[in-house]
C-alpha cells in the first residue's frame, strides 16, 4: 500500500488536474518529490522566499493578487498561508473596495496571521491628503494598524510623486502606518523605475514583466538600475497576454516542449520569470484553489526551464510582438497630443479578452467620459500607428474595444 505520507508533487499536480486544470500535467517524473512537511500542507515555507530590495524582508516568490471577490473565498486565505503563499496584494480600488474588506474578515477572525503576511495595498490618489484618506480606510477595511508596502497604484510619469509624497512617507513611516512606500506601474515601466532608482527613496516597485518585456535591453537596464538603489521588484502581467494560437507553429513546438517537460505553458511563463532571481515575487491573480495549486507546484518545482524552452519563448515573443502592448504609452499617447488613453484602452481589452474579465474591462473602461468615448471611436491613429514599436494595429484595436465595451 502506497504510504498516505509520501506525496509527490505528480501527486500534486494530480489533485490540480481532477479538481478542474484539464491541461495540467499530472503524469512527469521530472517534478521530483515534495517535502514530507509541504505533502501534508503544513509548511508555510512550502514556497520559496525572496529578499525585498533593501527592507531586510524577504517575501514569498509567489504573491496573491486580490482582484477577486475574497470575502467569500476565506477558505483560499487560509490555504495560501498554509501553503506559503504570504505576500497579499490588493488596491483600495480592487473590487469596489471588497477585496480589502475580504482581507479584514480574515484577519479579524484569525488576528495572530496578521504577522505572517506581507501586506500590499494601494492608492489611486496622490496628494497627501488623498493618500492619508485612502490609507485611513483601508487600514480600516483590512482591520491591521499598518500595511508592509504602499504603493501609488498605475503611475505613468514619475512626475506624479514629488517632495511632498516623501514628506507625507516619512510622516505615514514615522506614524507606523505604513512600513514602505513605492509604486506599481504598467506604463512606461523602464522610464518610471530608472527614475526611481536615481530618487533614492523609493522602497518596491510593482511593473508589468513576462517573457516578452523581460528581453528587451531597456527592461534589462531598469532591473539592473532598481538592483544597484536597493529597491525590491514585484512583477505583475506575467502571463504576456494572447490566447493559444493553434496556428503558431512556434507555440504548438513550444507547448510540446513544455508538456513533455512536465508543465504547462502557464506554468512555465512563471518559471521564465522567476528565472531572474531580481524579481523578488510574483502577483498572480489565484481566485479558485485550483489556480492556487497550479501556481504554487510551478514554485516549488526546482526544474529550470532550459535553453531550448527560454529560446522558444523568446522567438514566440518575436512572432507575436503585435498582438500585445508592451505599455510604452508615452509613444502611442504623444502621437495623438494626449486625447487618447490609449494605454488604458488596451488594458481594457487585455482584461477582457485575455484575463476573460469583463466586467473588469467595463469598469475601466468607464472611467473614460461617454462624450470622450464617442469621440476615440472615430479618432485617426495612424501616427500610432507607425510609432508603435510593437507595430499593433492601434485604430482597429480601439474601435473593437469601444464596440465591445460600450
Amino acid at each position: 500500500m502506497k504510504n498516505k505520507q509520501s506525496f509527490s508533487r505528480r501527486d500534486f499536480l494530480r489533485s490540480a488536474s481532477i479538481a478542474g486544470l484539464g491541461t495540467m500535467l499530472s503524469s512527469s517524473d521530472s517534478l521530483g518529490k515534495m517535502s514530507d512537511k509541504a505533502a501534508q500542507n503544513t509548511g508555510e515555507d512550502m514556497v520559496a522566499k525572496r529578499p525585498f530590495g533593501k527592507t531586510g524582508d524577504n517575501v514569498s516568490i509567489l504573491g496573491l493578487g486580490g482582484m477577486f471577490d475574497i470575502p467569500s473565498n476565506q477558505l483560499l486565505l487560509k490555504q495560501a498561508i498554509k501553503w506559503g503563499v504570504t505576500y497579499w496584494d490588493t488596491a483600495d480600488c480592487y473590487e469596489g473596495g471588497n477585496s480589502e474588506k475580504g482581507i479584514g474578515k480574515y484577519f479579524e477572525k484569525y488576528p495572530e496571521e496578521r504577522k505572517k503576511i506581507f501586506l500590499v495595498t494601494k492608492s489611486d490618489k496622490r496628494t497627501p491628503d488623498g493618500m492619508t484618506s485612502l490609507l485611513n480606510q483601508s487600514l480600516e477595511r483590512m482591520k491591521t494598524s499598518y500595511v508592509d508596502m504602499y504603493f501609488i497604484h498605475g503611475l505613468k510619469r514619475i512626475d506624479e510623486i514629488d517632495d511632498n509624497t516623501k514628506k507625507w512617507v516619512e510622516k505615514a513611516k514615522a506614524e507606523k502606518k505604513i512600513r514602505f512606500f513605492g509604486f506599481s506601474t504598467h506604463s512606461n515601466m523602464e522610464e518610471n523605475m530608472m527614475a526611481a532608482a536615481r530618487l533614492g527613496w523609493i522602497d518596491g516597485i510593482m511593473m508589468s514583466y513576462n517573457f516578452r518585456i523581460m528581453q528587451s535591453d531597456n527592461m534589462k537596464r531598469a532591473v539592473d538600475a532598481c538592483v544597484k538603489a536597493g529597491i525590491g521588484l514585484t512583477a505583475m502581467k506575467t502571463q504576456g497576454g494572447g490566447q493559444v494560437n493553434t496556428s503558431s507553429e512556434t507555440e504548438l513546438e513550444m507547448a510540446g516542449r513544455f508538456i513533455k517537460s512536465g508543465y504547462t505553458d502557464k506554468q512555465a511563463k512563471l518559471k521564465a520569470v522567476w528565472e531572474n532571481h531580481y524579481i523578488t515575487s510574483v502577483c498572480s491573480q489565484m481566485p479558485s484553489i485550483t489556480i492556487l495549486m497550479s501556481n504554487i507546484a510551478a514554485a516549488i518545482d526546482k526544474t529550470r526551464l532550459s535553453s531550448v524552452e527560454m529560446d522558444l519563448l523568446r522567438k514566440y515573443a518575436k512572432e507575436t510582438a503585435c498582438t500585445y502592448c508592451a505599455g510604452c504609452t508615452r509613444i502611442c499617447e504623444s502621437a495623438v497630443y494626449g486625447a487618447v488613453p490609449i494605454g488604458n484602452l488596451m488594458r481594457c481589452l487585455m482584461y477582457s479578452r485575455n484575463y476573460k474579465e469583463p466586467v473588469m474591462a467595463k469598469e475601466l473602461f468607464e472611467t473614460i467620459p461617454l462624450w470622450e468615448r464617442t469621440k476615440i471611436a472615430n479618432h485617426d491613429f495612424s501616427i500610432a500607428e507607425q510609432k508603435c514599436p510593437q507595430k499593433l494595429e492601434i485604430g482597429k484595436l480601439i474601435r473593437e474595444v469601444c464596440h465591445e465595451l460600450s
